[in-house]
């Protein structure tokens, strides 16, 4: 007797975990697919030899707990034996290659899918963080299974946090609750949600978890009597009705009451003030009869019910949501569902392994997860780096949502505060690139304008539209955003080669040159030297003023591309540039001096940014002329078309409706009024500085010709610096 004592004392925790791992495989999968799992942990047992955990247990026992979790859900062997190697790429000297050969590729894929980069060149914990988990959705989009593997692994590691030290701690939990638990909500799987909010919340404020904790055994004894009162009441009232329900009262987690309190500014008191219970059906039908029932035994409160069966939410889960004013005056919450329902809401996407059923509801919510994967890979592949990724990333885990309505009839899902352009994108990237304002219910409306719920949205595009920068600054949706930043990223790209090669081929006409007379290996010998990987990329330096076209003449002119090029401040630019003042990000016109179409203008470089159109007479034009390698002659175009601003100072009455009278004066001759900005002002004399919209000099002359004979208009001029 004492030697089994023994040896069950000796038995170590890893064959311990193994064996109970075995033992709940063997209710799903075949004894072969077991095998392959003892074998891989045979693997990975050798690998992790002698590492150690922090609390002192063998490595191995984590891959073997996530496991575990992973074989509770009745995930397939692939998965298991995944879960088992999931950290051997990263600790051990194992290789993905050595992984296929023994395990095969879907394995060896999803074991480097979740395993973290090594090596990453980042600036900071948050970049290799973040590019981390930019990787892992790669892996997801082409394997969903990464993402339930990682989650599994982040409980495991969530619930032994015990012996870390505490800034590591409330950093990791912090991670978990931004970025993990939000996935796991996304994806539906909420029961894993409310674990990892849990134990995230006790890691990062322990004190407060504690004493929230107390409060909460403390009022649940005095709850408890009104809860079975109104239980017992919706029971018999079902019963009478002669529907068959299940009824149970929900607790509220701790997490949601922290989290309720802190966003609400509340007491423990004002949140336990409402009683939830839960009905669970078995169709859909009952589902709706049931709610009319309740309706009847307890009066709605007005604007508090949410039909999640007709419309569910993005990560698939459906209810019936509805907020009663109860007896004793204390409101109440009541969720309708079905029992299938409730099982998808707490398993989410792992349902589609953990429940077999012949219908198509798991295949749906796989649908819905692969559609956000699709939206995040097409996010991922227009961001500019790793941490661009993750703000669009947590903008997109955090939604609450509105159902607005296509000309069409469909339905589209937007966060709360979305815009038109969010809308706009959410139907189509190529539709956001082209709107230029929309139809509420048939009602014009500005494109920043926010949607509300079940309205019908049209939008009006048109082909010359392209995306607004200022856009960004109300667009909520990643999906809207990173399109608007890829398309002026690209555009801007395409409009400085197309300037680039104007400035050289106007350069090259001055030498009796064209550019596509040129011999091909006379350019590929100069891109050599150039460092430049095409002519494009050359075209694009020269486009935004890192590069001289004249000194690009210069050696394209030359029998030898390798000599030396010396610049000679007599060889004048002899052909001006045309310009129409409408190119848009590479060529802008001064703010200073705000040049319009008939004056006399100068360009100059600028580094990075392209050219800078200036006023002759500006005071700035006098220092760029200093720098003769960065100015060049420009003249308007004489088909120039467009509103530029301009500045003019006047000096006005200071009496009651001067300011009107020159505002509709200015609107009378087709000019539109940017800015006012009062300068000085006494009793007497009102100093102004009026921005305005004009076609060219003539349109201006006019307006200033019809201001100066008002007789509140004491003097006028034009700012040009």
């Amino acid at each position: 007797m004492l030697e089994i004592a023994d040896t069950i004392e000796l038995e170590r925790p890893e064959d311990k975990l193994i064996r109970r791992l075995c033992a709940t495989l063997s209710g799903y999968l075949d004894q072969t697919q077991i095998d392959q799992c003892v074998q891989a942990y045979e693997v990975g047992a050798a690998a992790h030899a002698g590492q150690f955990r922090k609390s002192g247990e063998a490595y191995i026992c984590h891959p073997v707990s996530v496991a575990i979790s992973l074989a509770e859900m009745r995930m397939d062997a692939n998965s298991i034996m995944a879960a088992i190697l999931h950290d051997v790429i990263e600790d051990t000297p194992v290789s993905k290659k050595q992984l296929a050969a023994q395990f095969g590729a879907e394995v060896a894929e999803l074991v480097d899918g979740v395993t973290k980069l090594t090596k990453i060149d980042s600036k900071s914990h948050a970049e290799t963080q973040a590019e981390n988990v930019r990787k892992m959705f790669l892996a997801m989009a082409k394997d969903l299974r990464v993402i339930i593997v990682k989650l599994a692994d982040r409980l495991h590691n969530m619930q032994t946090l015990g012996v870390i030290p505490a800034a590591k701690k409330r950093r990791i939990a912090r991670e978990t609750l931004d970025i993990y638990a939000p996935i796991a909500n996304r994806l539906g799987m909420n029961n894993i949600r409310l674990k990892l909010e849990a134990l995230s919340f006790e890691a990062m404020y322990p004190m407060r978890h504690a004493v929230l904790n107390n409060a909460v055994k403390k009022a649940r004894g005095n709850r408890r009597k009104i809860v079975d009162i109104i239980e017992s009441t919706i029971k018999n009232r079902l019963e009478q009705a002669a529907i068959n329900c299940d009824v149970a009262g929900r607790e509220k987690n701790l997490y949601s009451i922290y989290k309720k309190m802190l966003n609400k500014k509340i007491s423990l008191a004002d949140v336990f003030d409402v009683y939830a219970f839960r009905i669970f059906c078995d169709d859909v039908d009952t589902c709706y009869r049931v709610l009319g029932v309740m309706h009847n035994l307890y009066k709605p409160i007005p604007g508090r019910f949410k039909d999640y069966i007709a419309l569910p939410k993005a990560n698939g889960y459906q209810s019936l949501h509805s907020i009663l004013m109860g007896p004793y005056g204390v409101p109440i919450e009541i969720q309708i569902r079905t029992h299938e329902m409730h099982r998808m809401s707490e398993s989410g996407i792992a349902a589609h392994w953990l429940y077999k059923t012949d219908d198509d509801k798991t295949e749906k919510f796989q649908d819905r997860a692969n559609e956000w994967l699709r939206d995040l890979l097409e996010i991922q592949k227009s961001a500019g780096d790793s941490l661009e990724f993750i703000d669009n990333l947590k903008v997109d885990l955090f939604p609450q949502e509105v159902f607005v309505f296509t000309p069409q009839g469909s339905i589209i899902k937007l966060p709360r505060g979305a815009t038109i352009i969010d809308f706009a994108y959410a139907v189509h990237t190529d539709l956001g690139n082209a709107c230029v304002s929309a139809r509420i219910d048939k009602q014009l409306v500005p494109l920043q304008t926010k949607l509300e719920n079940g309205v019908t949205v049209e939008v009006i595009t048109a082909t010359w539209a392209r995306p607004n920068p200022l856009w960004l600054n109300y667009v909520i949706t990643a999906k809207a955003r990173s399109g608007i930043r890829n398309y002026l990223k690209h555009f801007k790209q395409q409009e400085a080669i197309d300037l680039g090669r104007r400035l050289l081929e106007k350069e090259l006409l001055a030498m009796h040159l064209h550019l596509e007379n040129i011999d091909e290996t006379k350019i590929q010998a100069l891109l050599q030297v150039m460092s430049k990987q095409s002519l494009d990329e050359l075209l694009e330096d020269i486009g935004l003023g890192n590069t001289m076209p004249f000194l690009i003449a210069k050696r394209i002119a030359q029998d030898d591309i390798n000599a030396t090029v010396k610049l000679d401040s007599d060889q004048a630019q002899k052909n001006p540039l045309i310009i129409k003042g409408t190119e848009g990000m590479v060529i802008t016109l001064a703010k200073c001096c705000r040049p319009i179409p008939g004056d006399s203008i100068i360009g100059y470089f600028n580094p990075g940014k392209g050219i800078v159109v200036h006023h002759h007479e500006c005071r700035n034009s006098s220092v760029v002329r200093k720098k003769q390698t960065n100015w060049l002659d420009v003249e308007w175009s004489s088909d120039a078309v467009g509103d530029f601003p301009v500045e003019i100072r006047i000096e006005v009455l200071n009496q009651r409706g001067s300011l009107a009278t020159i505002a509709s004066t200015i609107s009378e001759l087709n000019s539109n009024i940017e800015n006012v900005t009062v300068v000085d002002q006494d009793d007497r004399i009102c100093v102004d500085l009026i921005t305005l919209t004009v076609k060219d000099r003539v349109h201006l002359a006019k307006i200033m010709r019809r201001l100066k004979e008002l007789s509140i208009v004491l003097k006028l001029t034009r700012v040009k610096a």
